[in-house]
């Protein structure tokens, strides 16, 4: 699913430079910067160039996450069906960060490092917000995370293929 979403992104967005479509396709849950360091090697940029443009997409929504979520979450709360889809990503974040819950700031790097589909900036901010990890703690161990997980997903991709 994971690839043809990122075709489909591809061929819809084929107008735009390269660049661009990194940005945007790191810039989106899930893919974030793992589906925007495989295009941009695909692409034909360089190893530079795809670990820069895949950060500016990956780091582009956090802050107007950590500061839009809680007080737009509290108010759509009031429709059930958005309280049902709450309650399933309050308790999705809630398993998968055991360490954000243990270590504070220090676990929110660990788990947005980690390149897996169900961690990440979102799933980190969200993390954040959950804690009540100060905004500005929240932005430094969110950044140096995605900074850990583009490094490394992208020495990965440039080494091995």
């Amino acid at each position: 699913m994971k690839e043809s979403f990122q075709n489909f992104l591809v061929e819809n967005l084929s107008f735009l430079p390269t660049e661009l479509i990194v940005v945007v396709i790191s810039a989106m849950p899930i893919l974030e910067l793992r589906g925007g360091i495989p295009f941009a090697f695909l692409a034909g940029l360089s190893y530079g160039e795809a670990l820069f443009y895949s950060l500016l997409g990956n780091l582009l929504p956090i802050i107007p996450i950590l500061i839009l979520f809680r007080p737009l979450s509290t108010f759509l709360m009031r429709f059930p069906i958005y309280k049902r889809f709450f309650d399933w990503l309050y308790n999705r974040t809630m398993s998968k960060s055991a360490n954000v819950e243990k270590y504070g700031a220090i676990g929110l790097i660990l788990f947005t490092a980690v390149p897996l589909p169900t961690t990440g900036a979102y799933f980190a901010c969200l993390a954040a917000i959950i804690f009540f990890i100060p905004f500005r703690s929240a932005l430094i161990a969110i950044t140096t995370g995605v900074v850990i997980a583009g490094v490394g997903v992208s020495l990965f991709v440039y080494s091995v293929f």
